[in-house]
C-alpha cells in the first residue's frame, strides 16, 4: 500500500512498483504535504498505466538527445544529422540538465522566449523546436515520460520579419550570355542541362551515362551526390524521368564521345574520374561565368527555378511541371511558384467562350 510519511523533516513516498519491488522516494526539503500527495498520485497513475519508471532511471535531456541522435543516424542524411547535432549541442543548454519527465510546457515556452530575446533567427528557432519536439516524442515512446511538453507549447510568430530566399529567374538573354561565358565544355553542358531539365545540383552531379534514355529523350534521376556523399533520391517522386528537347540530346551525344572514361560511368566526372566537388564547381566555373556575363548574384538552385518559370510561362500543365521537378504534389509546385502565375488570362476566358458558344 502506497503512503506518504515524514522522516527527519522530509516527506517520503513509500510504494511498490509493478514488479512488486518496494521503492521509496525522498522529496526535497520544504516540499508540502499537498505536493507530496500530488507526487504519490502521479506515481500511482503511472503504475496503473504501466508507464512507471523509477526516478533514478529517468535520463536527463542531454542523455535523451544522445540516444535520439543514435536512433536517427541510420535513417537520415549526414548533413541533416550534423544540423541536429549542432542544435542539440548549442541550443538546449538551459534545459539539458533536467530529467525529461520534469520538463513542462511552461519551461519550453520560457526557453523559446529566451532564445527570441537572445536574437536567435526565427527559422533557426523553429528548426530547434521541431527537433526538440521529436526528442521529447522519443522520450514518451521509450517510457521516460508520459507527456511531450513541446507539443502544446506556443510557437513563435514571424510578425512579418522572416523573408523567404528570393528566387532569381534568368531571362532568355541572360541564359545565353551566361552559357556563352562558360569556357569549359563540360561545365557549359552541365549548366545548360541544369536549365533545360530543372534537376537539382546533387542530381546532376550524380548522373551516369546509363541514366540517359536515348530513345525517349529522357534522363532518369536515381541518385544524388551531396557533400561528398552518395544518396538515393529523397522521395519516390524525386526518382523520375525528365524530358529533354532534341537540341539538348544532341549536345549530350557529342559530349558522350568527348567525355573522359571513368570507372563509375559518370556523365560529369572530375579530372580524377570521380564526382565533381560542388564547392569547386561553383567557385571556379559557375560564379566566374555569371560575373563575366554581367549577371548579378545567382544561386545554382536558381537554374532550377528558371526552368520552372519558363515552363509556367509557356503554359505547361502544373501536374506535368510537378513530375518533372520531382515535387511530392502539384500543391508544392504551386506554393513555390504561385507568384509566377499570371493574374489575368484572357486567352483562357476566350477559349472557354469558344468552347461553349
Amino acid at each position: 500500500m502506497a503512503c506518504v510519511t515524514k522522516r527527519r523533516g522530509r516527506y517520503v513516498i513509500d510504494y511498490y512498483d509493478n514488479q512488486g519491488k518496494r521503492r521509496w522516494e525522498t522529496l526535497k526539503k520544504g516540499t508540502t504535504k499537498k505536493k507530496a500527495l500530488d507526487r504519490l498520485r502521479e506515481i500511482e497513475d503511472q503504475l496503473s498505466r504501466g508507464t512507471y519508471v523509477p526516478e533514478k532511471k529517468i535520463p536527463r535531456l542531454s542523455e535523451v538527445c544522445k540516444e535520439w541522435l543514435e536512433f536517427k543516424k541510420p535513417n537520415v542524411r549526414a548533413s541533416y544529422l550534423s544540423t541536429c547535432e549542432g542544435i542539440t549541442r548549442n541550443h538546449f543548454k538551459d534545459l539539458e540538465h533536467l530529467k525529461v519527465n520534469r520538463i513542462t510546457t511552461a519551461m519550453v515556452e520560457k526557453w523559446i522566449r529566451g532564445k527570441q530575446e537572445d536574437g536567435m533567427h526565427l527559422l533557426t528557432l523553429r528548426k530547434s523546436i521541431v527537433i526538440f519536439n521529436q526528442i521529447m516524442a522519443y522520450a514518451v515512446r521509450h517510457g521516460y515520460t508520459v507527456y511531450n511538453p513541446v507539443r502544446d507549447a506556443e510557437r513563435p510568430r514571424d510578425q512579418g520579419k522572416v523573408q523567404k530566399k528570393k528566387i532569381r529567374i534568368l531571362t532568355p538573354d541572360e541564359i545565353k550570355a551566361f552559357l556563352d561565358a562558360v569556357e569549359d565544355r563540360k561545365y557549359k553542358i552541365l549548366f545548360k542541362l541544369a536549365i533545360m531539365s530543372g534537376a537539382r545540383q546533387g542530381e546532376l552531379l550524380g548522373l551516369k551515362w546509363s541514366d540517359v534514355d536515348w530513345e525517349n529523350n529522357q534522363i532518369h534521376i536515381q541518385r544524388t551526390f551531396n557533400n561528398q556523399k552518395w544518396y538515393a533520391t529523397k522521395t519516390a517522386t524525386s526518382n523520375r524521368r525528365i524530358d529533354l528537347g532534341p537540341a539538348m540530346m544532341t549536345e549530350l551525344k557529342k559530349w558522350k564521345l568527348a567525355c573522359p572514361s571513368n570507372p563509375m560511368g559518370l556523365m560529369f566526372p572530375n579530372e580524377a574520374g570521380g564526382p565533381i566537388n560542388q564547392s569547386n564547381m561553383r567557385s571556379r566555373y559557375f560564379e566566374p561565368a555569371l560575373k563575366a556575363a554581367g549577371i548579378g548574384k545567382v544561386r545554382f538552385h536558381d537554374l532550377r527555378h528558371t526552368y520552372a518559370s519558363l515552363m509556367i510561362e509557356q503554359g505547361e500543365n502544373v501536374k506535368y511541371i510537378q513530375t518533372q521537378l520531382g515535387h511530392s504534389s502539384p500543391m508544392v509546385t504551386l506554393n513555390v511558384y504561385t507568384h509566377l502565375m499570371k493574374a489575368t488570362n484572357q486567352e483562357a476566358a476566350l477559349r472557354l467562350e469558344k468552347a461553349i458558344f
